[in-house]
């Protein structure tokens, strides 16, 4: 029998991976590595410096409920804000032993004789674990789609997750592709400071007021002194983002309500019809994602600001070509067109291989049935590999730090339960419960507003929604409360051992 170096590998060390270490070491396990490939933790909200960077939930939801923080500055937190939270708390709980930097994972490989997995890194060293947790998180991989004239621009091209803090665009000309979460927050920065601003808008989507506002030092106090008032506050947040969810999940009354108000913010800030016009959505609300902001419409209203709803042609060496025959000049290309959500990009896949039973290819496998998994947790053919915001755990409504605990309860049960076996075990979803799962999962978006026809990043090429969970936070903490052994098959060393 091959001798394991660690119970479990976690790969990511972003909001997920760094929870999951957390929850382990609360119970008190320490058998674990987290393997990160940037030299900081924090995923996301390291990557993702652009101005105005910021987080559209609520600061005492968008936090673990096992580490609560009475400090919060704000309303909704900006980005240097949740990345000292992350760095906090990775000081705070002692996992700097487990962390290993600088160190991306290019392959894991399933060996069925022993019941581990051997994950190797960029520099080739491997480690033999009995547990892997996928915790890459689903907004890693930007998106910057191909558009014909690119290699020809003359100046700065960058996506938002790439910002070149190093570039001044004081003054300059500047084209913004997208519309997204990320492009309606740098915006209204940009606006601030560039000689002339040129938005591209393939598709309006819903903006909705943003009840941001600083916290006082007192209530700080009053939080750090009291913390049940502060997980009042969470609560009270949580139940409400749940009631509004409904609509999106086909309450008519309550989406039409979320409606009113999302149009009723664009008629208060944009009085000139015509650019109202070009900001109001012709879909359902919830179809793609709503957006939170108070400036966002004001910036587009500004004299150096112009919005351009007509497709691009090509990118020219000085600027950009719609497909109206306008030329619009450009200094510099910014692209806010998101992340691959619903798909991995193939250099992803050709850079990371996952290999399980029988030697078969986990992105092959999800190319033939799509993208999914069982509980959004475990897939078939790849024993022992768990993933945290796997498929369909994405959510248009509320935390999906909630989600995230929720996986790591049933992670836990899961490790307990393979700790009480024999050495080599492992425990494989079986295919029947996987696929009975998502068939009922995709019947669940029936009469949502994810599947009332709009195009979405929430979408796989063929129409499947791969992305989101279709009904509330609640619900998938229950279907994930325990880890039923029934729902998988346990392999065979076990029960010779038995």
């Amino acid at each position: 029998m091959q001798k394991q170096d660690f119970d479990i590998a976690i790969v990511g060390a972003g909001f997920a991976g760094i929870g999951m270490a957390m929850r382990l070491k609360k119970a008190g396990f320490d058998s674990f590595v987290l393997f990160e490939r940037a030299a900081q933790v924090g995923g996301t909200w390291r990557d993702n410096t652009y101005p105005g960077c910021g987080c559209d939930v609520h600061s005492h939801l968008y936090s673990y409920s096992f580490e609560l923080n009475p400090q919060w500055s704000l309303q909704f937190s900006k980005q240097p804000e949740i990345l000292a939270y992350l760095l906090d708390c990775v000081q705070k709980h002692g996992l700097a032993p487990h962390l290993r930097l600088n160190t991306e994972i290019v392959k894991v490989v399933f060996s069925e004789q022993a019941g581990l997995y051997h994950i190797s890194d960029q520099q080739g060293q491997t480690h033999k674990v009995r547990l892997v947790i996928s915790a890459l998180g689903p907004l890693n991989r930007p998106q910057v789609p191909e558009l014909q004239g690119m290699e020809t621009f003359e100046g700065p091209v960058f996506h938002s997750s790439n910002w070149q803090h190093d570039l001044d665009l004081t003054g300059k000309k500047v084209a913004v592709i997208g519309t997204g979460a990320s492009a309606i927050q740098f915006v209204p920065e940009l606006a601030k400071i560039v000689a002339k601003l040129s938005i591209f808008q393939r598709t309006p989507p819903y903006v909705t007021p943003k009840p941001d506002a600083v916290i006082s030092e007192k209530t700080k106090a009053l939080f750090q002194h009291f913390p049940g008032l502060m997980k009042l506050r969470r609560e009270s947040i949580f139940w409400f983002n749940e009631f509004v969810g409904l609509g999106i999940m086909g309450n008519k009354s309550i989406g039409k309500l979320a409606k009113k108000e999302a149009l009723d913010h664009l008629k208060a800030q944009v009085k000139d019809p015509v650019l109202r016009q070009k900001l109001t959505p012709d879909y359902n609300i919830g179809c793609k994602r709503i957006l939170v902001s108070n400036d966002y419409y004001p910036s587009l209203q500004l004299e150096q600001v112009d919005l351009i709803c007509d497709g691009i042609a090509e990118i020219q060496p000085k600027g950009l070509l719609t497909k109206a025959g306008a030329f619009v000049e450009a200094e510099v290309i910014i692209f806010g067109t998101g992340f691959h959500v619903s798909a991995y990009p193939e250099q992803f896949v050709k850079n990371f291989k996952v290999l399980g039973l029988q030697g078969r290819d986990l992105f092959k496998q999800w190319s033939q049935t799509g993208f999914e998994a069982y509980k959004g947790t475990s897939t078939y053919g790849f024993p022992n590999l768990l993933f945290l915001l796997g498929p369909n755990t994405g959510l248009g409504h509320n935390s999906v730090v909630h989600i995230m605990e929720s996986q790591m309860t049933y992670i836990l049960d899961y490790y307990q339960k393979l700790r009480a076996m024999p050495p080599g075990t492992y425990f494989d979803v079986k295919t029947e419960v996987q696929t009975a799962y998502n068939r009922a999962l995709q019947t669940q978006f029936k009469d949502t507003a994810w599947a009332s026809g709009c195009q979405s990043y929430y979408l796989s090429d063929g129409g499947k929604n791969t992305t989101l969970f279709p009904r509330t936070n609640t619900r998938f903490r229950r279907l994930l409360k325990k880890m039923d052994l029934g729902d998988y098959e346990i392999s065979p060393i076990a029960i010779e051992k038995r």
